[in-house]
């Protein structure tokens, strides 16, 4: 039969696996060796019953051995973040609103534990965004050979309905994952896109329309209040809802046994302590920045802070290893590493969502779970978390 060129095969894959010559495969399915040869080297398509013949003897389905290969279907996204040129670049997907927005799984954004499967392929970038240099998620400048795109098209590798069915979240708490696989426990078609950001980028990030639920701690010391007055000042023409996620505990993460006596921030500079230092914009640099100024300690005074890392596991990893001797995170942190903690502040860590995603059957199911019995049970056995308003609607802007 004449080859149809979107024919594709699986056979001589399948054949030499189980250790198969191809006389061998030949005379179980009662076909010629010429007849093997020739589909597995494409020059034609086989009968639907010789297709049936070697799916048996392969002891596999049809389906197994033969697909077409379709032209895979594309769509219009909005690109967060950058991508390099001439490269190819694997992104996640999600619907927020009425757009399509594509994450770039590039760098520690490609991975959690495992690598992530990537939702699509960037094929096509256009309409370049702003003059300046492309900043990283981090606030940093981006490398020259790196672009900074608003418009992509994105060639899909996975179903668009499960990609529709998919809640993003930006936070910088190790809990926002824990929560996310809890969710896709008791919703298994839900999936939760996890995005790695500080409090002041995560905010950010909603404001572009980018996510549809961010994680925040940040503390106005002017009004006494957590994170509603920063997002009064970044949100404009838009209502937002803020959930309480729990009330966790900030300090300085030190090695077992506080073995150089630290008590307070200004004891880092009195023991010449070397530290590890959140970037700007974050909850945890914040409180840093704040404690020192309470106790009349320039910044530049504290050995290391200059040394940035940008997660919370980071900072324990810092300490663990040795190449610092404090830094700020949470007692949960210092639990889970095995570490010594200095509380220095009760933080509240609220989610913030924009109004209009709440009719969203993704973000209900989301949302549905915080006040599940195991939910708080998962958070309560972390340490340094009081769950006792999760779920509150905090505040209405």
């Amino acid at each position: 039969m004449k080859l149809d060129v979107n024919l594709c095969n699986n056979l001589k894959s399948i054949r030499t696996r189980l250790g198969m010559s191809q006389q061998e495969l030949a005379n179980i399915a009662g076909v010629t060796r010429q007849s093997i040869g020739g589909v597995e080297l494409g020059q034609y398509a086989p009968s639907v019953a010789m297709s049936l013949r070697l799916a048996k003897a392969l002891g596999c389905q049809v389906e197994d051995l033969f697909w077409f290969e379709e032209d895979l279907p594309e769509v219009e996204a909005i690109l967060a973040g950058s991508v390099r040129k001439q490269q190819q670049s694997r992104v996640s997907l999600a619907r927020v609103g009425d757009q399509w927005i594509a994450y770039p799984l590039i760098g520690n954004d490609a991975f959690r534990i495992e690598m992530i499967p990537a939702d699509g392929e960037i094929v096509a970038v256009s309409h370049p965004v702003g003059s300046g240099e492309p900043v990283d998620p981090y606030g940093f400048p981006e490398a020259q050979n790196q672009i900074s795109t608003n418009k992509i098209q994105v060639r899909l590798l996975d179903d668009i309905d499960k990609l529709h069915n998919t809640v993003v979240i930006a936070g910088c708490t190790p809990v926002l994952s824990l929560l996310a696989r809890a969710t896709e426990r008791w919703h298994p078609k839900l999936r939760i896109h996890y995005r790695f950001a500080h409090s002041a980028v995560a905010l950010r990030s909603l404001c572009r329309g980018e996510v549809h639920i961010a994680g925040m701690h940040l503390y106005d010391a002017d009004t006494g209040e957590h994170n509603i007055p920063f997002v009064r000042k970044a949100l404009t023409g838009k209502s937002a809802i803020l959930i309480t996620l729990g009330v966790w505990e900030e300090g300085l993460l030190v090695p077992p046994g506080n073995p150089m006596g630290v008590k307070k921030v200004s004891d880092l500079v009195e023991f010449g302590a070397t530290i590890v230092t959140h970037e700007v914009g974050s909850g945890s640099r914040m409180l840093l920045e704040r404690k020192l100024q309470e106790e009349r300690v320039p910044l530049h005074k504290v050995k290391g802070s200059d040394h940035i890392v940008h997660s919370h596991q980071d900072v324990a990893l810092s300490v663990v290893s040795g190449i610092a001797d404090a830094g700020i995170s949470t007692a949960s942190i210092a639990t889970a590493f095995g570490l010594g903690f200095i509380p220095l502040h009760r933080a509240r860590y609220d989610l913030v969502i924009i109004k209009e995603y709440l009719e969203e059957e993704p973000v209900k199911q989301f949302l549905s779970i915080l006040g599940h019995q195991l939910v708080r049970s998962q958070l309560e056995i972390l340490g340094g978390y009081d769950t006792s308003n999760i779920g509150e609607v905090v505040a209405n802007i």
